[in-house]
């Protein structure tokens, strides 16, 4: 297993964020953790990613605690821009090509030329969309073993969320896991192979997509706006 949550909880100053969340999840997967605000997807991405610690339970990936060596196999992007925006994208590659070991400046600048982001611009400078692209190709020029996606194409324009989700699905290795959070599902569905429902902190589905369509006659889209229909 790639990922182990075992009775996960965190509270917020007496508001509870996750409970006893349980899940595994293999790798060579592209999951959608999909949930309304306010559920849970954002605090557990950020357990995984380090950036969090919990309340109570355990979290594993790849067999290990969260800390110091899962963070040199997890690749996470926030929902929020967080590269400084005095930055051109050339100083943002090398900053990245400095962090991490598995980082492909190849990769990155390849990217860069298929979505004609000039390297030299400077991310001030760039509507928002775009810094979130620039962003995102960071993170997938990693060749790292988990990608924490939290909204990857919530910013960007519909055009270029199909070369986005492209480069997602090129961009990851076999023996490597994508974890999805959106509200798209619609744009996205086609791309997973699983899915988790949260609601309220807890999971109240994971399952394949193939299993829903088979036992529910629907589409993720649909089954979502079913279940969490206000």
């Amino acid at each position: 297993m790639l990922i182990e949550c075992r009775n996960l909880n965190k509270n917020f100053g007496g508001k509870t964020a996750l409970k006893d969340v349980t899940l595994n999840v293999e790798s060579g997967k592209i999951i959608g953790l999909l949930g309304p605000n306010g559920s849970g997807k954002t605090t557990l991405i950020k357990i995984l990613s380090g950036i969090l610690t919990p309340s109570g339970g355990e979290a594993l990936i790849s067999g290990k605690s969260i800390g110091i060596e899962t963070k040199k196999i997890v690749s996470y992007l926030p929902e929020r821009t967080y590269l400084n925006e005095w930055m051109s994208v050339r100083q943002a590659v090398s900053f990245f090509s400095d962090f991490y070991a598995d980082f492909s400046s190849e990769t990155a600048y390849d990217m860069l030329e298929r979505l004609n982001i000039n390297p030299a611009e400077r991310l001030k400078t760039m509507s928002k969309g775009t810094r979130e692209k620039v962003q995102l190709i960071l993170v997938m020029s990693r060749k790292a073993e988990l990608y924490l996606l939290d909204e990857p194409i919530g910013g960007v324009d519909p055009a270029a969320r199909d070369y986005i989700l492209k480069t997602i699905l090129s961009n990851y290795s076999e023996n490597a896991s994508v974890v999805i959070s959106t509200h798209l599902i619609s744009d996205i569905e086609h791309v997973l192979d699983d899915v988790i429902f949260i609601k309220y902190g807890s999971v109240t589905l994971h399952s394949t997509v193939d299993e829903i369509r088979e036992q529910h006659g629907k589409s993720v889209d649909a089954l979502f706006r079913e279940v969490f229909a206000c």
